[in-house]
């Protein structure tokens, strides 16, 4: 287990280079060419996490800052995935949880029940975090374990549900995004996007970066979009012209450097995953493969990106209006991306519907993530995280928001019902219709590839 803690403690920009390459090995590919891979994956994650320390150290402030400003009266801070992912490896649930994940992986792929291979290990922090909450609530290693197992499951599945649209949408074949915010909150956007299809008029509205640089020319490119953004962000934080104009042209910045570093990451990936799918299409005849890859992946996009700097003065809006809400958004805005960013590829691309969609998304994560409060401060104290002067509690909205962790608890040890037959029902019901979405895609792009020649 120390090993594993130890490998772990290297972080992404390590950890993932180390396992694509004996990934690549295994797959019989040259080690010359593995260790390439590899050193790519790892620039492509150094890269990202300073395009998203750009954006945590300038846009945090200022997301603070106008939260003061316009009164957002919020008692305890969202730490983020940051902060939350260390504290869930030091935890007994996370020590434990890559075995139990891989081995889920593994059984359903012998028994046919994914089609997702996952190779990216560190992002298991998710399914941790439910197993290390259910263990703290229960008292019982056992059943968080359990929770790791189902939670693993089921994201597997997302995976497959969700490949259609990271094929078509973000062009990316063989690849399948199944864990990590972008999978468990794309649930949520399928009715939204089936609702909206079935309105007239509404159904016609849509925006986007390549809409609007058509019709206003160089004022719809990505970067003009993230200086306006970035400069009415700083303006509503209350900043001098000097900073309105800074933080203006670092939001540019990240919405050009964003999709030039995940190049690096897809650079070393693809080739792996390429290899990876065909090798267990031969050796498993008639049956195709995704490789489970990390959801930065989709932070390449320009309309993710777009949708990332809309949501910073939004989810802050929408944190003041939930009821009951107690969460400061903040560790999780400047990777907000995350959390809409499966939205954005179920609504190709469209802006309006990407709005409507996150803002449900933000509530309800909002929402669930106040409930995991006291859980999530135990999980924090037993890690030995040291808590800034005056801070008794912690919370954050990727993972301590989501769904899956809140049923779980929920099922294991109820203490609101009301709030448990809400979520559940809801979100049980945005699953059925995501298998459905599923199912009308597959036929769709079957239908597709009769009719294109060959």
């Amino acid at each position: 287990m120390a090993f594993i803690q130890y490998i772990l403690a290297l972080g992404p920009s390590v950890m993932l280079p180390v396992v694509i390459f004996i990934f690549a090995i295994l797959l019989g590919q040259k080690p010359s060419r593995a260790f390439r891979s590899g050193i790519m994956i790892g620039i492509g994650f150094i890269g990202i996490g300073l395009v998203i320390g750009l954006m945590l150290n300038n846009l945090g402030p200022a997301a603070k800052l106008m939260a003061e400003r316009f009164g957002v009266q919020l008692t305890v801070v969202d730490v983020g995935w940051p902060g939350s992912s260390p504290m869930t490896w030091a935890s007994h649930a996370g020590s434990l949880a890559i075995p139990v994940a891989v081995a889920v992986n593994v059984v359903m792929l012998v028994l046919g029940l994914t089609r997702v291979v996952n190779v990216d290990i560190w992002n298991i922090w998710h399914m941790a975090f439910t197993g290390a909450l259910l263990h703290i609530a229960t008292g019982s290693l056992t059943i968080g374990l359990i929770g790791v197992a189902i939670h693993a499951a089921f994201v597997f599945k997302l995976g497959d549900w969700f490949a259609p649209v990271i094929e078509n949408y973000y062009d990316l074949k063989g690849v399948a995004i199944p864990h990590g915010t972008s999978a468990y909150c794309g649930p949520i956007a399928v009715p939204v996007e089936m609702l909206i299809e079935r309105i007239p008029g509404l159904r016609n509205i849509n925006f986007n970066s390549a809409i609007i640089e058509e019709k206003f020319g160089v004022i719809g490119e990505p970067m003009i979009i993230g200086l306006i953004l970035g400069a009415i962000i700083g303006a509503m934080a209350g900043y001098e012209a000097k900073l309105i104009l800074q933080l203006g042209m670092q939001m540019a910045a990240v919405m050009v450097l964003m999709p030039k570093v995940v190049k690096c990451i897809m650079e070393g990936l693809l080739p792996v995953a390429e290899a990876a799918r065909d090798m267990l299409e031969k050796r498993f005849a008639g049956k195709k493969f995704t490789i489970g890859l990390d959801p930065a992946l989709l932070l390449g996009d320009s309309q993710v990106v777009a949708a990332s700097l809309l949501f910073v003065p939004l989810t802050l809006i929408i944190a003041a209006i939930v009821p009951g809400n107690k969460v400061l958004p903040f560790g999780d805005l400047a990777t907000i991306g995350f959390f809409v960013a499966m939205a954005v590829g179920i609504h190709r691309g469209n802006l309006f519907r990407t709005l409507i969609s996150g803002f449900v998304i933000m509530a309800g994560t909002l929402w669930i993530s106040t409930q995991t409060i006291p859980y999530h401060t135990i999980l924090a104290q037993q890690a030995g995280t040291k808590l800034a002067a005056g801070v008794t509690q912690v919370a954050s909205m990727d993972q301590g928001g989501s769904p899956i962790t809140y049923i779980l608890l929920q099922l294991f040890k109820p203490d609101n019902l009301p709030g448990l037959v809400i979520i559940g029902v809801i979100y049980i019901a945005s699953v059925i219709a995501t298998i459905k979405f599923y199912k009308d895609e597959s036929k769709r792009i079957a239908a597709a590839d009769k009719t294109t020649p060959a």
